[in-house]
């Protein structure tokens, strides 16, 4: 089952480069993270568990002193001095075994969620993060422009033919862009200190980004079927093993238990009369059984495994709904994503043929800077759409590889 689970981890992504960067910034996380941590050591001390059941009840040793010695044939008894040992019936402590080991597997399954869980957050935040770094990027190549058209607009204001005002219209346009460009800055920090926690390493440790991402031609092919394989549903299968190994051990617990013993006590030798094994010591064997009459409690605790069962079966269920959910909603919005972005890479190329034909009036001594500016603004706009969809469809993405991915 471990060596099946590895095969779990999630790929955070199909995409080889960007899969590199990812890869080190998780496996990093993966070193660091406390939670990580914590569930490894609660899986050893389930493996440990193992090794505690692999064992027999107490031994017990006895001594007593007789105060008044009984008088026997062969002489008195002075003391007595015992040792007893109970013993579980066959294939009980194997029972044990077996249910501590489907306990520590439960535990298993728990850190392989816990991973997963850490490298869907870190891709998603990673995401984040470039969406926040292209669009200041965005911001950045619009402000040159600007200024470009500044120019423009100061040479043709030179020669009469734009006013002042146009001039002023394209400074305040500046101004807007180095403010929201301003605000980037410190979501970008903000996000930066997110995905560093998930590290757990210092916040203000700057984080590389790649600088380009593009949305595939075609999307992976993921079936749904790999949902089953979803560690958060193999937690409910590793759950009702460790019920029925548990319903297990207490059928054995329910069969009678023997124990085997030794009495060993001295005798005085007789001084009145010589008889035949005068004075011989007395070792007495014994063999206990006991048997567990009154077993309601074992009945009782039959019927707790059989509604733990159907709990977990049930809970099973819901949770399959609520990851086919998610599923549907992450396939959704993915393909929503990519339909945006082709729609706004139409909307720009369009855009810049609308800026070409603006130029080419300048040539001509004829340029409209109000037109300008509304040119230059929905180029922002559709190149904004442009990263939001591409973050988007990366970060649905991502949600779908934790779902399904083997």
């Amino acid at each position: 089952m471990k060596k099946k689970l590895l095969f779990l981890l999630i790929a955070v992504l199909a995409f080889s480069a960007k899969a590199q960067t990812l890869e080190s910034y998780l496996q990093e996380a993966e070193e660091n993270s406390p939670v990580v941590q914590a569930m490894e050591l609660r899986y050893n001390i389930a493996e440990e568990k193992v090794n505690e059941v692999n064992t027999l009840p107490n031994t017990t040793f006895g001594a007593g002193y007789f105060v008044s010695e009984p008088e026997t044939r062969v002489g008195a008894q002075r003391a007595r001095f015992s040792v007893s040992q109970m013993l579980p019936w066959f294939g009980t402590i194997t029972a044990r075994e077996n249910y501590a080991g489907s306990m520590a597997d439960a535990e298993y399954t728990e850190i392989v969620i816990a991973k997963r869980k850490l490298a869907l957050s870190l891709a998603q935040s990673y995401y984040v993060l470039y969406g926040i770094q292209a669009k200041k990027t965005v911001l950045e190549e619009n402000i040159a422009l600007l200024k470009t058209y500044e120019k423009l607009a100061l040479t043709s204001v030179e020669v009469g033919k734009a006013s002042a005002v146009d001039v002023l219209k394209l400074q305040i346009r500046q101004n807007e862009l180095q403010q929201q460009r301003q605000i980037l800055d410190q979501q970008y920090l903000a996000e930066q200190a997110v995905f560093n926690n998930l590290l757990n390493r210092d916040e203000s440790i700057g984080v590389e980004v790649v600088e380009e991402m593009q949305i595939p031609s075609e999307d992976p092919i993921l079936g749904k079927e790999g949902l089953s394989m979803n560690p958060e549903l193999l937690k409910y299968d590793q759950l009702f093993e460790s019920v029925a190994q548990s319903e297990l051990v207490n059928q054995k617990e329910n069969a009678p238990s023997f124990g085997i013993g030794l009495d060993y006590i001295p005798v005085s030798e007789r001084t009145d009369m010589m008889v035949s094994e005068n004075g011989k010591d007395i070792l007495m064997p014994m063999v206990t059984l006991s048997i567990p009459i009154f077993n309601n409690k074992f009945k009782s605790v039959t019927k707790q495994n059989q509604l733990r069962q159907k709990e977990i079966e049930l809970r099973k269920e819901e949770r399959l709904n609520v990851l086919e959910n998610t599923y549907a909603k992450a396939v959704s919005q993915r393909n929503e994503a990519r339909i945006a972005f082709e729609a706004q890479s139409k909307n720009l190329e369009q855009a810049k043929d609308a800026e070409e034909i603006l130029i080419k009036n300048y040539e001509t001594g004829t340029i409209n800077f109000n037109d300008v500016l509304d040119i230059q603004e929905l180029q922002l706009k559709f190149q904004t759409n442009q990263i939001q969809s591409t973050q988007l469809y990366y970060i649905q993405s991502a949600i779908i590889n934790y779902l399904i991915n083997k």
